[in-house]
């Protein structure tokens, strides 16, 4: 099983606060991106997972990645729209896109079994992270009532889908 590094210093960058060129408290505008970001990051996982896995349980999960994460985006873009607010790009969700982008490949080039658990432990740190950063900065930082809201619920959400993919890690070893 192969975690990458860089997630785990993404992870205590973003847990202290974010970035070095973004202030400690992220606005609200760049905490809808980052949290937009990161459902998109898990969306395309998942479709990777559904293109390359043909273990049921494997699917089945990246099914639900897909449809839950795809739910509470559209979500936060009608939130978004309806306070009128604009996403605003930020040094944190640059890193997860990048991340993202390199995690993408290392999976790409797994296939079989091989590939079910390094997707699967790579979504167990995954939310593992953007848990951390939901709890530790995300919300407390939305000034927002109703995007403080939607992070909450968000949360709630993804510890169900880490929980979820640590029962999965378990199963495929």
């Amino acid at each position: 099983m192969h975690l990458r590094i860089p997630l785990a210093i993404l992870s205590a960058g973003l847990l202290a606060g974010a970035a070095y060129a973004q202030p400690a408290r992220p606005s609200d505008p760049q905490i809808a991106h980052i949290a937009y970001t990161a459902g998109q990051i898990d969306i395309a996982a998942a479709e990777q997972a559904l293109a390359k896995s043909k273990t049921p349980k494997v699917r089945a999960f990246a099914e639900e990645m897909v449809r839950d994460h795809k739910a509470v985006n559209v979500q936060a873009l009608a939130l978004v729209k309806k306070l009128g607010v604009t996403p605003q790009a930020n040094p944190t969700s640059a890193a997860l896109s990048d991340e993202a982008k390199a995690k993408h490949a290392e999976l790409g080039r797994l296939d079989g079994a091989a590939f079910d658990r390094a997707y699967v432990a790579n979504e167990v740190a995954y939310h593992a992270t953007v848990n951390g950063a939901l709890s530790g900065t995300l919300i407390p930082s939305a000034q927002n009532a109703e995007l403080k809201d939607l992070l909450g619920t968000g949360l709630k959400l993804f510890q169900e889908h880490q929980k979820h993919a640590e029962h999965l890690a378990g199963e495929l070893r």
